[in-house]
This record gives C-alpha cells, sequence and structure tokens, in this order.
C-alpha cells in the first residue's frame, strides 16, 4: 500500500496552509495518553448463559496450543494548529496481523494497514482556514455527526477528535479481522472486544481477549465471584447484547494468582461468537473450557518489561513492537 505521511509532515503541512509559525520543533503531547480518553467506570448488562448464576470453574491448563496469529492495532493524536479556538488534530492509526509459523512471528500476507490524517469539527471550522486547507490538498476528517449539537469547548472538540481517530484504529482492526476469517480457518486472538465486522463477530475463529475493565460484567450478584477468581479459573459464561452487532459469549479468565490487594491483575475478559454451534448450554462450557486452555498457553513467555506482562500474552506484545518500529 502506499505510504501514508507522518504526522510531522500533515503538522507542518497544515501550519503552512494557515501561515501559522512552524513551532519549536518540540515533541507533540499525545492526546492518548492524556485523561480525554479515559472511560467512565461503569457495570454492564449481561444474562447468564451457563448455569443459573455466576460461578468460579476451574480450568485444566493442559498447554493446548490453539491460537494461529494475534491482532492489535494502535493510535496516536496530537494537536497539530488551532483555527482561531478550533483545534485541528492529526491522527495516525496502524494495526496488524502477526502468524506464529514454526514457533515464530511473522506477519501475515496483507495483515498490515495504516494510515494518517486530518481530523476537525468541519462545521465549526472557519471558513477562510478551511479554504486554504483545501487550496493545499489537506482532507479532514469531520469529528462531528451531522446537527450534532456541541458547546464549542476545545476540550470537548479534543474529545471528539481522539473518539474519531479511535474509530478509524477499530474500522483497520476489524477490516483484518475481516479478511483474516475470511481466508483462514485458523484461531485468530484479537486484543480487545470481537470485532463488530459481519464475518468476525459471527466467526468461531475469532476471539476477543479484553485486559481492561473500565466495564464490568456481572450478573446478579456475580461482581465478587468474577473479582474473586483464582489462577486458572473462569466465570459462568454470560451474554452480552451489542447495539452494533450480534450478542456475544463473554466470561472472565484469571492468568495469574493475584495478592490480595489487586482485584484485577491476571484477569481478562474474553468474547466469542454465539454460533450455532455453541448454542447449547453443554457446547457453551465445551467451547469456553476449549478457549480458556488456549489463552492459558499463551501465558509464557512473559510479556516483560510492559507494565501490563500480568494480562497481555506474548503474540499481543509482538504485535506491540511491530506497530511501534513501523510507527512513521
Amino acid at each position: 500500500m502506499t505510504r501514508s505521511p507522518s504526522l510531522r509532515d500533515l503538522s507542518r503541512a497544515v501550519r503552512e496552509a494557515l501561515s501559522h509559525p512552524l513551532g519549536d520543533g518540540a515533541p507533540p503531547i499525545s492526546l492518548d495518553l492524556s485523561g480525554l480518553v479515559i472511560d467512565p467506570p461503569r457495570m454492564g448488562e449481561c444474562v447468564v448463559a451457563e448455569g443459573e448464576r455466576l460461578e468460579a470453574i476451574p480450568v485444566e491448563a493442559t498447554g493446548e496450543v490453539g491460537f494461529h496469529a494475534f491482532l492489535d492495532g494502535t493510535q496516536r493524536s496530537h494537536v497539530v494548529d488551532y483555527a482561531g479556538t478550533i483545534p485541528i488534530v492529526g491522527g495516525r492509526t496502524a494495526a496488524v496481523v502477526r502468524q506464529r509459523v514454526d514457533r515464530r512471528m511473522t506477519t501475515w500476507d496483507n495483515g498490515y494497514e495504516a494510515d494518517s490524517r486530518l481530523y476537525a469539527p468541519l462545521q465549526l471550522l472557519p471558513q477562510e482556514a478551511r479554504r486554504n486547507l483545501e487550496r493545499a490538498g489537506l482532507e479532514l476528517r469531520n469529528t462531528l455527526k451531522p446537527n450534532e449539537e456541541t458547546s464549542g469547548h476545545p476540550l470537548e472538540l479534543l474529545r471528539c477528535a481522539v473518539d474519531a481517530v479511535k474509530r478509524d484504529r477499530e474500522r483497520l482492526e476489524q477490516d483484518l479481522a475481516e479478511l483474516w476469517v475470511g481466508s483462514v480457518e485458523a484461531p485468530l486472538f484479537v486484543d480487545g472486544l470481537l470485532p463488530a465486522g459481519n464475518a468476525a463477530s459471527q466467526s468461531a475463529w475469532c476471539i476477543g481477549v479484553v485486559k481492561s475493565h473500565h466495564t464490568i460484567y456481572a450478573p446478579g450478584d456475580g461482581l465478587s465471584v468474577a473479582l474473586g477468581l483464582r489462577e486458572e479459573e473462569r466465570s459462568s459464561v454470560f451474554l452480552i447484547e451489542r447495539a452494533w452487532g450480534p450478542r456475544v459469549l463473554s466470561w472472565y479468565l484469571r492468568l495469574r494468582e493475584p495478592p490480595s490487594h489487586d482485584l484485577f491483575m491476571g484477569l481478562v475478559r474474553v468474547e466469542v461468537a454465539l454460533t450455532v454451534d455453541v448454542a447449547k448450554s453443554s457446547a457453551i462450557t465445551r467451547r469456553a473450557d476449549e478457549v480458556s486452555r488456549w489463552i492459558l498457553a499463551e501465558r509464557a513467555p512473559l510479556s516483560l518489561p510492559d507494565a501490563r506482562w500480568d494480562r497481555m500474552v506474548y503474540g499481543i506484545r509482538d504485535c506491540e513492537e511491530y506497530l511501534r518500529a513501523t510507527a512513521s
């Protein structure tokens, strides 16, 4: 694919188009590491799909390796300039599928996508600034939906931009997941939610593993069960309704024994498609046990020195290292 421009190049082009000083060359502040992208904690709705209530279920860690490849994405964004009080944000998104071949990680054919673009609320952008950017051949992604109301607060507009960059990153991940399940019949480990694509969201080959827990799903009085799992235990399976796609089956899995003061160490949440083959309770149990064994087998080698080593499998760390190395 054609190499996308760097964020530095986009920043320079915008400032030249608006006749603004080029700046002092200091590294830009990352919006992705700011409080703008922190989602508020909440309890999500779900219903138990295995048994009568949420319970802790032991998983036999057999060392069975099931995953053939790993999918992860990244995003980076920062303010490149202001048109009056309206921020113009540069965003870079990328995603990769890294495949395990003879115990070595390699990039899957056509398994890398990257893009860089500019983001701004077009309805609020001063007309003169917009014309100057268009004359310079600079395309802007609109961060506001049609008729979306906004106070115009610069920080609110920055949050809208970060959300737009996130949607583009998720789109890249979804495209790669769709490509994988449409051409390979082998399990794919996806970092995060099960992708919402038409094929990936309904494929037995696609498995989402969530490391963060801003949203906790604990049907009934199951919160203490979910957060009290011991190493190599999973919760009962529960069903989550999705506004943007089919329902998914999910459960919690503890990869490592936590110290008494850490509820989330080694805890992940797994998502799989509710396929016809696993619609019955006995099949749900078999599927949850099988996928849990695959994930437990990925605990070694450790993903050190990453601070999330207790929840991150090495295949995903390899994806992150590749994306970092190819960033421009």
